[in-house]
């Protein structure tokens, strides 16, 4: 055996003649609160001359950890449950921009097109009117044809300056 065991064992043995050999009796008495004198503070946080008692007073049991019978968690308790979890931090969110405007679909269907003087002209409808039109052609104040170039017709809506392209079949 190691000189540790040997600490332990005497450590042991001495524990169990405490317990065989030891005082058994309860204590009878219980110790009472004290009244204490108050005795006067003087420091620069404190008005002068105010008096401060030293211990404060006990509170009643009943205060403290309610009438016999009453469970300690109950309201008002003194091992009631605490959530110490800090409260969620409110972040204000700015509304996204509104998004930006866009031309609306093209509303003309098309009907046709033909190889004139050696340049394109396509045939569209637009509700009860028909347009025919070239290259650098205006409609309506609202569209212009930019390019034709079968499949495709470009054209650029004038009040956002944006390209649209309208199919307008292969070449025949």
């Amino acid at each position: 055996m190691t000189p540790r065991h040997y600490l332990m064992l005497a450590g042991v043995l001495g524990a169990g003649a405490l317990l065989l050999f030891g005082e058994r009796q309860p204590v009878a008495e219980v110790a009472e609160a004290v009244e204490r004198a108050v005795v006067p503070v003087r420091h620069a946080a404190a008005r002068p001359q105010a008096a401060q008692p030293a211990i404060l007073a006990l509170l009643p049991r009943s205060e403290v950890a309610g009438e016999d019978g009453d469970t300690f968690g109950g309201a008002g308790g003194v091992f009631q449950s605490q959530n110490w979890t800090p409260p969620p931090k409110v972040v204000a969110v700015a509304a996204p921009p509104p998004p930006a405007p866009m031309a609306p679909p093209l509303p003309f269907v098309y009907l046709g097109k033909a190889a004139a003087d050696g340049a394109w002209e396509v045939f569209l409808s637009r509700a009860d009117k028909t347009y025919i039109v070239r290259a650098n052609t205006v409609i309506d104040g609202a569209y212009k044809v930019v390019a034709i170039a079968p499949p495709v017709m470009t054209l650029t809506y004038l009040p956002l300056n944006q390209v649209q392209q309208l199919n307008i079949g292969v070449l025949e």
